[in-house]
């Protein structure tokens, strides 16, 4: 099995806020992965004690912990309960019914000799590269359907239209938001890899316009996901003063990129 992972943050004096982690052989069979995209909050108070890197660190432990041990729970409970499990850990200290709260997008699939399961909430990615060549993205679009007068830019949104109905859901405070994630299930002869991508990594093709989710995905598997997240900044820095025409919130953001041969 080949299993890469790159992270990257955005800035060198900021903490990276994204999280990944895999597990192989999860519970003595397949395995798991696990990608966060922490929510970077204005400079205003967000209720919270706890930076963003503190949260992807405990939501992501427990749901790495949970989808390698607890394969009898869903995808969807797993989530609820490492979601549960966090605010639990903050709950005393922290206004956890602030709109900024800390919160991220979440990528977690499962996959053992039978089957891959797959949850995806808000606008990371999740690939998966069929025997025969074939890539299909699986991805939570509510980000992108989002009015654009409810946009700071394209890929900030104002907190009226996160975490509410006509707008898109992130993991913060509250299970109830695992309905909302985006999940399903294929054949294990249906997936030969898996790739799972921060927004900083989907830029390529969502920002950027060099190919599409195939490409990228041939791209990581025939360079690396090193090499990829090095494209990205290549073209982050020629076009630095560009960035709101692309609709990028900012020049950097922290890229992570895992790829997992099945």
């Amino acid at each position: 099995m080949r299993i890469e992972l790159t992270t990257e943050p955005g800035t060198r004096d900021r903490a990276n806020e994204d999280y990944a982690s895999v597990a192989v052989p999860a519970c003595g069979q397949g395995g798991s992965l696990v990608v966060l995209d922490g929510v970077t909050p204005p400079a205003t108070d967000d209720g919270c004690l706890h930076s963003v890197p503190w949260f992807t660190a405990r939501l992501g432990g427990a749901l790495a912990e949970l989808s390698g041990s607890r394969r009898d729970m869903t995808l969807r409970d797993i989530l609820a309960t490492a979601i549960t499990r966090t605010a639990d850990a903050h709950r005393a200290t922290c206004d956890l019914s602030h709109p900024r709260t800390p919160q991220a997008t979440v990528v977690l699939a499962r996959w053992d000799a039978d089957r891959v399961e797959h949850l995806v909430l808000s606008d990371s990615a999740l690939l998966v590269e069929a025997p025969d060549g074939s890539v299909s993205a699986l991805l939570d679009d509510r980000l992108s359907r989002v009015p654009r007068g409810s946009l700071v830019s394209d890929e900030v949104a104002d907190a009226t239209v996160r975490n509410k109905e006509g707008g898109f859901f992130t993991a913060a405070a509250d299970p109830a938001v695992a309905a909302r994630a985006v999940v399903g299930t294929l054949p294990r002869d249906r997936a030969r890899a898996l790739a799972a991508l921060t927004d900083g990594v989907t830029r390529w093709v969502e920002r950027f316009h060099q190919g599409d989710w195939a490409d990228l995905f041939a791209l990581v598997r025939k360079e690396g996901a090193e090499s990829v997240v090095a494209r990205v900044r290549t073209l982050e820095r020629a076009d630095a003063e560009a960035r709101t025409y692309l609709g990028r919130s900012k020049t950097h953001d922290d890229a992570t990129l895992l790829y997992a041969e099945l």
